[in-house]
């Protein structure tokens, strides 16, 4: 029964690094979960990229297939028709067409865990509490007798 009493101390670090791991270790609930909210904000950016894809290709095609569109774009950008001739108006600036959006860039966070290391230093710290704690017991039902 005396042996028992110490070999609690061993489990309880054994318990405690296999709670902390569990939950905030580097393969932990709370890792998981992030990056599961990481998976999920790539998949809209992913969606977000297709409207993108879209709205470009329907550009792409108007300007490909509609000959009104490619004069419209061809205007804008300051080119003319050979028989046109161009008057410069001073003061007004020049035109400028705002870029086609290529999406956003977004890069994988690691996410925030505990290491291996405090958590085996943690689990040692609550073993050794508990050894520590039977061992003054023990020393002090020795000393009353």
């Amino acid at each position: 029964m005396r042996v028992f009493k110490y070999l609690i101390g061993i489990w309880t670090a054994i318990v405690v690094y296999t709670i902390f791991s569990f939950l905030g270790g580097p393969t932990g609930l709370s890792s998981f979960n992030y990056l599961l909210s990481e998976r999920d904000r790539q998949w809209d950016n992913i969606k977000n990229l297709g409207i993108i894809n879209e709205d470009l290709e329907r550009t792409r095609n108007n300007l490909l297939y509609d000959q009104d569109t490619l004069l419209v774009h061809a205007r804008q950008m300051g080119y003319g028709q050979e028989d046109e001739r161009f008057v410069r108006i001073v003061g007004l600036g020049t035109v400028n067409t705002a870029p086609a959006v290529a999406g956003n860039v977004y890069t994988a966070q690691y996410p925030d865990f505990l290491s291996d290391k405090s958590i085996k230093i943690a689990a040692l710290c609550f073993g050794l509490l508990v050894f520590v704690f039977f061992f003054m017991l023990e020393f002090i039902e020795t000393r009353s007798r």
